[in-house]
């Protein structure tokens, strides 16, 4: 415990602006000094005391013979920070046991879930997000990563954390995120998946691929022995498996050998984002050629049976999922990785027998179920401002699922004047309303009144700020019930 945090009274002394506390977690010594975060009421800064401030200070005072500088939370200010603290920098996590992304669209959620991160055996991703999201939030991976090392900051969260530079497409958008500190890629190959493929007859299978002798020695006439499964290929198996990942495959390998052979960066593989469900043939296939490759994965995440929407729970016949998980789980056994489960938000049906099947060994992803907390706090906190969001997502609802597949439609959507403020709450209950707010996010962020005021986000971002304790201990709640559920049975 350093001496700032006992040091309230001199500090407000010190400035001329007067801090209301001093987050006692916070607190460290550093090379010549000692450093802090404060809460200024309307905004939190950074205050370091003592010699030779490594910080660009905008105000200075002296406080018992030494300098203290207030320091912006910025961009800057994270970069000395992470050099300062290790700890508060993002590094490497994917290859534990457990690891649980935990996206935050808004940049407050982090507090919240180092709380729930606290009480389980896992290896948290706060910095995650999608180039979607960035897009539909007018962010960047330094903004996210900036905002998670604040949060780590203030909780004195040690233990380590990781930036998942998530469902990225390009080579273009992968070297930018490795460049602002992401220590994992998830490379979504999804437009390089042929799923028309999966539709052909056998003859147009001949037709369209014509198989190199090498694929039929490596897999015609062989049975792979996987776990408890028996693995085979027919040729029109082969073929169909060349035709939807055979493209993919050789994006991965280029992807790999551009921007991450050699660096300390971890690569997970994206397929889910497809129509057809990947079959265990599909996936050791897609296995083996990427290691035959020498494309070096931690996780891989396949598209399982049934549906993994947006907000709601699982949607599909929980006996077919627990077979087919299994043998996704024995293939990624068989060839070292482990396997990822997208989309996890509220998936609380399917949870038991993740944590279950893989034997404690995952990789699961959350994001927009925070976002869903800080709605739900809105209606509890100002359900006029609540309304207000609800009518306008109705109006933005078809634009906005562009960008998401979800099952909702909009005359499933009740009208919210049937509402008492007092269960406002209850709409985010329905799948349908669940998901209208759940994919509108960024064009409520973004809405511009007609003098060019931002219309939501500076009310949302003041009522969530007058409310921070209590989001926090709502999220605390929520993702501790996922990963409760992760470890019921472990």
């Amino acid at each position: 415990m350093t001496r700032l945090n006992t040091l309230l009274p001199a500090l407000q002394q010190a400035l001329q602006e007067k801090p209301v506390s001093v987050y006692p977690e916070s607190c460290f010594e550093v090379s010549g000094g000692e450093l802090c975060i404060a809460d200024f009421g309307a905004y939190d800064a950074l205050l370091f005391w003592g010699e030779n401030c490594p910080f660009a200070a905008a105000e200075s005072a002296l406080m018992d013979g030494l300098p203290l500088a207030k320091v912006a939370l910025d961009h800057d200010c994270a970069a000395v920070l992470h050099r300062l603290l290790p700890f508060t920098a993002p590094k490497p996590v994917l290859s534990r046991e457990r690891t649980f992304g935990m996206g935050d669209r808004l940049g407050i959620a982090t507090l919240g879930h180092i709380r729930a991160a606290k009480k389980f055996d896992i290896y948290p991703v706060f910095a995650q997000q999608s180039m979607r999201e960035l897009t539909l939030m007018c962010k960047t991976y330094d903004d996210v990563i900036d905002r998670v090392t604040f949060q780590v900051l203030q909780a004195g969260f040690t233990k380590g954390y990781g930036a998942d530079g998530d469902h990225l497409k390009t080579l273009e958008e992968v070297n930018g995120a490795i460049a602002s500190g992401c220590t994992m890629i998830t490379l979504d190959c999804s437009e390089h998946i042929r799923g028309e493929g999966a539709a052909m007859d056998a003859a147009a299978l001949s037709a369209a691929c014509p198989l190199s002798a090498e694929l039929e020695q490596r897999y015609l006439g062989q049975t792979f022995a996987v776990g408890g499964t028996q693995i085979a290929f027919t040729r029109e198996d082969l073929q169909r498996c060349v035709i939807i990942y055979g493209e993919a495959i050789g994006f991965a390998k280029k992807i790999y050998d551009c921007c991450i052979a050699g660096k300390e960066v971890e690569l997970e593989i994206s397929i889910d984002e497809t129509a057809t469900p990947t079959t265990p043939a599909q996936h050791f296939f897609a296995a083996n050629e990427l290691t035959l490759a020498g494309v070096q994965f931690i996780t891989m995440a396949p598209r399982f049976c049934g549906e993994f929407q947006k907000g709601i729970d699982y949607i599909g016949d929980l006996e077919q999922f627990d077979r087919e998980f299994a043998q996704h789980v024995a293939i990624a056994e068989h060839f070292g990785y482990k396997i990822s489960v997208h989309s996890g938000s509220d998936k609380f049906s399917v949870y038991p027998s993740v944590g279950r099947m893989t034997h404690g060994r995952f990789h699961v992803k959350t994001s927009g179920t925070s976002w869903l907390e800080a709605v739900r706090l809105v209606a509890q906190a100002d359900p006029a401002l609540f309304r207000e969001l609800y009518q306008y997502a109705l109006g933005v609802f078809e634009e906005a699922r562009a960008y998401y597949h979800v099952s909702a439609e909009l005359e499933q959507m009740p009208p919210i004047d049937g509402y008492t403020d007092d269960r406002l709450t209850d709409l985010l209950e329905l799948p349908a309303s669940r998901q209208l707010m759940h994919i509108t996010y960024g064009k409520i962020m973004n809405e511009v009144n007609p003098d060019g005021s931002l219309r939501f986000k500076n009310r949302l971002y003041d009522l969530l700020r007058e409310h921070r304790e209590e989001y926090t201990a709502m999220l605390e709640k929520h993702m501790e019930h996922h990963l409760g559920l992760l470890f019921s049975q472990q």
